[in-house]
């Protein structure tokens, strides 16, 4: 008899994520039909036990735009609805859904949050976006008082000097070439 893995879910009005949380899986088979029908299996551990998922979704979905992708601990399914509509659930038939299948917080947006970002920002999906990367430094990002750490700074600049030591603008030694030594 196979097991049900734990399984997540979440929605926007264009498409549902499908998490199916199952650490080391093979022989992962995955089937999507137009009509919702969601068909999984694999084996997992050491016995290679099985594991299986035969679900009706709520609506129809579109099969060619809906796509997998089978990792280590998890197998992430995104299916595209055939219509931009809201789900009530993720289940056709209505009553209690099994055990093993929870909404997936970490990716869930009501209904009117996803409205209120569309509007916000014209549509344009920016989840994706690793805004960490982009270099958002202006001209001028010194702080007013830049002026009297100029000062301090010449003051140990001079001092060094003094002592024989090498003092650099720390941007230009840390973007310059090491200089070759004689």
């Amino acid at each position: 008899m196979s097991r049900h893995p734990t399984t997540k879910w979440a929605q926007r009005s264009d498409k549902v994520y499908i998490t199916i949380e199952l650490p080391d899986a093979k022989d992962v088979k995955l089937t999507l039909q137009p009509d919702g029908r969601f068909y999984f299996s694999a084996t997992s551990g050491a016995g290679n036990i099985p594991y299986e998922l035969d679900f009706e979704l709520f609506d129809k979905v579109n099969v060619d735009e809906s796509k997998a992708a089978v990792g280590l601990r998890t197998i992430c399914y995104l299916v595209k609805k055939a219509g931009k509509k809201w789900w009530s659930r993720l289940l056709k038939p209505s009553g209690k859904p099994p055990v093993y299948l929870k909404v997936d917080w970490d990716k869930w947006i009501d209904e009117d949050e996803n409205n209120e970002k569309e509007n916000k920002f014209g549509g344009m999906d920016f989840d994706d976006m690793d805004f960490s990367k982009l270099d958002m430094s202006g001209a001028d990002d010194e702080p007013d008082d830049a002026d009297e750490d100029d000062a301090d700074m010449e003051g140990a600049e001079t001092k060094a000097e003094d002592e024989g030591v090498k003092v650099e603008n720390a941007h230009v030694a840390s973007t310059s070439e090491p200089e070759a030594k004689a």
